[in-house]
């Protein structure tokens, strides 16, 4: 029916799952190195960074001068635990931004409260926002 408890049911089967994917990651991981040797993507080790000072330099300078977004425009999603993740960037060619949106998952999910909670009591209203698991703090902007 697609009612509440439904939408329990679905979370449960989720987390199942979840555990599922979890348990067979390390029979399925290949052996090797975890981290890109590229310094511009990954910042050296802890031990390296200790050693060389070229290493320190290497691991703070992608924080102080961050990346330079191509002009004009990018927008990039991934597949989030709670739905999509976006983010939209407006860039001038320098490394800030002109302007930055980020879409949490919550805001596809609040949107479809109002036909949601149609024909419903009051009370079962924080039910329902319960089973789709808005977090306000994502979507309160």
């Amino acid at each position: 029916r697609g009612d509440r408890y439904d939408r329990y049911c679905i979370r449960i089967e989720e987390m199942r799952q979840s555990v599922r994917i979890i348990v067979q990651c390390p029979e399925q991981m290949p052996g090797g190195m975890i981290k890109a040797d590229d310094r511009k993507l990954c910042p050296p080790s802890r031990c390296r960074m200790k050693l060389s000072m070229e290493s320190s330099i290497h691991h703070f300078e992608p924080y102080t001068e961050g990346f330079s977004v191509p002009a004009p425009s990018t927008y990039t999603a991934v597949e989030a635990p709670k739905g999509e993740f976006g983010v939209f960037l407006v860039s001038n060619g320098s490394n800030r931004p002109y302007r930055r949106k980020i879409r949490a998952p919550g805001s596809a999910h609040s949107q479809g409260l109002d036909s949601m909670s149609k024909h419903h009591m009051p009370a079962d209203v924080v039910t329902i926002i319960g089973t789709q698991d808005i977090v306000f703090g994502e979507v309160d902007r």
